[in-house]
């Protein structure tokens, strides 16, 4: 299939799409963020998506100038679909995305949509933009498709050749060429969706249904708290049952899980339907941060320490271990609720970048070796740097070498866990 592609947005999702093709073909690669294109002219994807060897061997004309759309006939939306503070989705990325292409795309081109969206919005929020911005007419000037992106941030196995990809058009011919074009760079192969809106409602409900396994993970764990009865070895136990589902309690946070179920819930209102559950595992999940907060100043108070002017050490601030991504954080959320206990909080995280902490968040992040010494620590993210510590550089990082430790994910070793250590684990 001798198309020119050229993707927009290269982010966690578009740049490993951008090299998939490039390693093909010569491809554009388009970003509105020109120190994104800086870094990656210069062999540097700072996402740690993509390895230096593997965009060297890309053929991407990486750029912020969208005229270089004009030479493509295949163009590849993969920009960010957040969610506004009132949990209702924000558009303006894919709609600005689309006005763009819009003004540079020429006749015959098909435009498919990677981002995550409520059923229905690339045929009734994205083409609009298009039609509007290029004059031309969809289904007849130009054509569009849809296919959900489901790469894993930080998932070195599944990656984006080696997860079967769904692929739709508006019509056979579209959906043909869509297949054809993916199906060159996928090893896993594709599948075609019959509609553009049942792959979009596919998409929606991979991450709402991990959403709600977790959220049940979480109300366990708040049950199990309170009855004093380990949650990880209660999923241990549980967990020798062949058909047990392996899902673990912990904070839902980045772009993705956290955020999806809303889109789907805010079509679902929209004509005329109140999700129950849905949203029952939201509230629970979104409530994690305060659940965590307030267990670990319990301990602290356990120990006899007063809480006003404790120092506590959070461990990570990423959404997720060993990723550099801070997007939609709940660390944040609990490092505020820590603060207003009158607790003196200190982060490291050696992942995050730290001018976007600060911007992001108001948070300043310290190298571990400039630590002061903490009443106790939260182990709120299992970065590889942390979970290898072991217990000895773990307590030479409280005060006295004793102290509470929070363990969110369950991660260290509790069978030896010093004596002088209170283990406060989901």
């Amino acid at each position: 299939m001798n198309r020119k592609i050229g993707v927009v947005g290269l982010g966690y999702v578009g740049l490993p799409v951008a090299v998939a093709f490039g390693e093909r073909k010569t491809i554009v690669g388009f970003d509105i963020n020109p120190n994104r294109i800086a870094t990656l002219k210069q062999g540097w994807d700072y996402t740690g998506e993509v390895t230096d060897e593997e965009l060297k061997a890309a053929s991407i004309t990486f750029t912020s100038d969208p005229t270089a759309l004009s030479d493509c006939d295949f163009i590849i939306i993969a920009v960010p679909t957040p969610i506004d503070e009132a949990k209702k989705p924000d558009l303006t990325p894919l709609i600005k995305a689309s006005e763009t292409v819009g003004r540079h795309m020429r006749n015959g081109t098909i435009v498919v949509y990677e981002s995550t969206v409520y059923p229905g919005t690339t045929e009734e929020v994205c083409v609009p933009a298009l039609e509007k911005h290029s004059g031309f007419k969809a289904g007849v000037d130009f054509f569009v498709g849809y296919s959900p992106e489901r790469i894993n941030p930080g998932d070195r196995n599944h990656t984006f050749k080696k997860i079967v990809k769904v692929v739709s058009g508006q019509d056979e011919e579209t959906l043909d060429v869509v297949a054809t074009v993916y199906g060159s760079v996928v090893e896993a192969g594709v599948y075609r969706a019959p509609t553009v809106k049942v792959a979009e409602a596919a998409k929606v409900i991979e991450n709402t249904q991990r959403d709600l396994n977790i959220a049940l993970m979480n109300e366990l764990a708040i049950i199990f708290d309170k009855l004093n009865i380990d949650t990880s070895e209660v999923l241990k136990a549980a967990g020798t049952k062949w058909n047990f589902l392996p899902f673990l309690p912990g904070l839902v946070g980045g772009h993705c899980i956290g955020v999806d179920p809303y889109y789907l819930t805010h079509k679902a209102e929209s004509v005329g339907y109140h999700p129950q559950v849905i949203l029952a595992g939201r509230r629970i999940n979104d409530s994690m941060s305060q659940f965590i907060a307030t267990s670990l100043v319990k301990q602290i108070i356990l120990t006899g320490v007063p809480v006003q002017g404790s120092v506590v050490t959070v461990l990570g601030v990423t959404f997720k271990e060993n990723v550099p991504d801070i997007r939609n954080s709940k660390v944040a959320d609990i490092v505020k609720e820590l603060c207003e206990f009158g607790v003196r909080v200190q982060v490291s995280d050696p992942l995050a970048d730290s001018k976007e902490v600060q911007h992001e968040y108001g948070l300043e992040l310290v190298p571990l070796d400039g630590l002061e010494p903490a009443d106790a620590i939260l182990l709120a993210v299992p970065h590889h740097a942390f979970t290898d510590m072991g217990w000895n550089n773990i307590t030479a990082i409280l005060k006295q070498g004793s102290g509470v430790v929070a363990d969110v994910k369950s991660v260290l070793d509790a069978s030896s866990c010093p004596d002088q250590i209170k283990l406060w684990r989901l």
